[in-house]
């Protein structure tokens, strides 16, 4: 019984983690509630800028890493080659998922900050990202990717 207990508890991490999709794959697609932001979503109410930047992909990966891991409560779950999957979690517990897809050829990084849960999130997505952003373009050129030589 208690080996069943664990292959279902196993089983149900997998899918939980597979829906998400691999960290490389293109950005998921917003809800239609408004609690959810993206670079790629064609509806302006909610659509974000990309965040730009100059150099390296990895470099930018790198420093979005160092800004998602200095914000309170956030935790990155994935992180490869061009994407980063983390959470943040509010003190009440809720869960918002925010994706990074880094997009070297563009020199953009495209971002998507949704709430797992709940219908409203009075901005909190949004400004999250633009906290994300701000923080981002203030680290040092070389951290964001660029450098002497970079055009």
């Amino acid at each position: 019984m208690r080996t069943f207990l664990i292959f279902l508890l196993l089983s149900g991490f997998s899918l939980f983690a597979s829906a998400a999709g691999p960290v490389d794959s293109d950005l998921p697609p917003c809800p239609a509630s408004p609690n959810c932001v993206s670079s790629r979503d064609p509806d302006p109410s909610r659509r974000v800028d990309p965040i730009p930047f100059r150099g390296p992909p990895e470099e930018a990966r790198e420093a979005l890493e160092a800004v998602v891991r200095s914000l309170p409560r956030a935790t990155i779950v994935a992180s490869s080659g061009t994407g980063i999957r983390a959470e943040f979690r509010s003190l009440l517990g809720f869960v918002d998922d925010v994706e990074f897809r880094i997009d070297g050829a563009a020199g953009v990084v495209h971002v998507r900050s949704a709430s797992r849960k709940g219908y409203w999130d009075l901005g909190v997505n949004r400004r999250r990202v633009e906290t994300i952003r701000e923080a981002f373009g203030n680290m040092p050129e070389k951290r964001r990717g660029g450098g002497p030589g970079t055009p």
